[in-house]
């Protein structure tokens, strides 16, 4: 078989002051024809799986663009069109093919197209005609439309938040899209919508036992795949929101009455599965209070560059210093230019330093300290959940007042400690964390952490899902509505 691959994968935020620019794509990670074969990287998870697959069947590859850009505001209509056509051209000189396997986020927006995922998978479709097998990838943090459940055989999201299962989901749109274009599965889908806006970590309960059950009911009785669509709250869209997908092997009525079912549970487990969130103060009053030999680490959910958000808001750090807590470190604030202060001044320099603030109305206003430079690094990276290593760029480490802050040239969230430790900022002797982040972080912290807890700090990522100003939303939401 002759087996398509490409990967496009960003996360839109359309209330973010950040536009994503092709710059964003190609500055960061972008490989045309071979990104399947070089080192692990965002975009190439899904193609190093695809291609491994293929080859260990025998079947030719052919391969397109891979690249990510990380979540910010609306894309610019000529960046999508220009990478689509790279697709979409790369596809039309390889036919024929026998399938298309698409790596994609599934909440990319641009100027002019609330469905990028769903507007590539039509023009795919329309170029590839109706008997070839579609399989695609998206994040759980996608909006699931019509277009994209339409124009494909085979759609799967991760299970995971975080997302520690981007290549057992690769593996599974392979073995099913390649099962159904030989025959083995007649795929049909079913979708229910849930009605609802949120953020569900599934490391805790009672998400984490849906999950396991959706894994269970996988490759039995008929059942294909089940996946559970989280939604991005923060793209202002029509399709935005949870829902339940469910491929079943050829029959229609047992997809829709599971997609029911299972809609139906998560909706009664809506007050169970809503995420708690502290206050600033609540948050930082347990970090005075810390008595255990471990700190206690606070996500700033807000100002999560995974979300779209700039990392440079300054609610919580402000805060910090208001109250004069010492032995807490922070986590990383996106300011290029003090970075850039901190190289010419040395390790060791005592130096005034204007900090973040710089973006937007919610990174606040910026903070000036006498720092210390207390480390360099150049080239700055930390370890993904998937074990993949991600630039921060030259970043610095400083001190005031007993407060250690993390600053770097790239615009990334927390995923590891190593963010504070390979730069020189311990964390066994810290009270308190604060990363910037929401979800990913927690898998490598969760070993060294006292407490754990979720902050709501002012951010164009809030989790006040009650007043997110939606513009395109035409039915009830939960929280927004009981209905």
């Amino acid at each position: 078989m002759r087996i398509f691959i490409a990967s496009l994968v960003t996360e839109t935020n359309t209330f973010s002051p950040i536009p994503t620019s092709l710059r964003s794509f190609t500055n960061l990670d972008y490989s045309r024809r071979d990104g399947s074969l070089g080192p692990d990287r965002g975009s190439s998870r899904a193609l190093q799986e695809w291609r491994r697959a293929a080859e260990q069947g025998g079947h030719e590859i052919v391969e397109s663009i891979s690249t990510y850009a990380q979540p910010a505001g609306t894309t610019v209509r000529a960046a999508y069109e220009e990478l689509r056509d790279y697709i979409l051209d790369d596809l039309s000189k390889a036919q024929p093919v026998d399938v298309v396997l698409l790596d994609l986020h599934g909440a990319m927006i641009a100027d002019g197209y609330d469905d990028c995922e769903g507007d590539l998978i039509t023009r795919t479709r329309a170029v590839v005609g109706p008997d070839v097998m579609i399989g695609v990838e998206l994040d759980l943090h996608c909006h699931l439309t019509e277009a994209m459940v339409a124009g494909a055989d085979i759609v799967v999201t991760y299970k995971e938040y975080p997302h520690t299962d981007i290549r057992e989901c690769a593996r599974e749109v392979y073995g099913l899209t390649m099962a159904a274009s030989q025959g083995t599965l007649k795929p049909v889908k079913a979708v229910h919508d849930c009605r609802m806006i949120g953020l569900w970590p599934t490391t805790r309960e009672p998400v984490r036992s849906f999950v396991e059950r959706m894994r269970a009911l996988e490759g039995k009785n008929g059942i294909a795949s089940v996946s559970l669509i989280h939604g991005f709250p923060w793209g202002d869209v029509a399709d935005v929101g949870a829902k339940v997908l469910v491929i079943a092997n050829g029959d229609q009525a047992q997809a829709e009455a599971l997609a029911r079912q299972l809609g139906a549970e998560f909706w009664a487990m809506r007050e169970e599965a809503r995420t708690p969130y502290l206050t600033v103060d609540e948050a930082l009053a347990r970090v005075r209070a810390n008595s255990a030999k471990a700190p206690i680490v606070l996500a700033d959910v807000a100002d999560n560059a995974g979300g779209g958000a700039a990392s440079d808001s300054t609610a919580i750090l402000q805060r910090v210093l208001d109250l004069g807590l010492r032995e807490i470190a922070l986590g990383c604030f996106w300011d290029p230019v003090a970075v850039q202060m901190c190289f010419g001044a040395g390790i060791g320099a005592t130096l005034a330093l204007r900090i973040g603030g710089k973006v937007g109305e919610h990174s606040g206003q910026p903070v000036d300290v006498l720092a210390t430079v207390r480390g360099l690094c150049p080239d700055h990276k930390q370890p993904g959940n998937s074990g993949s290593q991600w630039p921060l760029g030259p970043s610095a480490y400083i001190e005031t007042r007993g407060v250690h802050i993390i600053l770097s040239t790239i615009r990334e969230q927390v995923f590891s400690p190593e963010l504070f430790t390979d730069i020189g900022c311990a964390m066994s002797d810290k009270r308190g964390v604060v990363v910037k982040s929401s979800q990913h972080f927690y898998n490598s912290f969760e070993p060294i952490a006292a407490e754990i807890h979720y902050v709501a700090a002012s951010g164009p990522i809030s989790p006040d899902f009650t007043q997110i100003p939606y513009t395109k939303v035409q039915r009830p939401l939960w929280p927004r509505s009981e209905a």
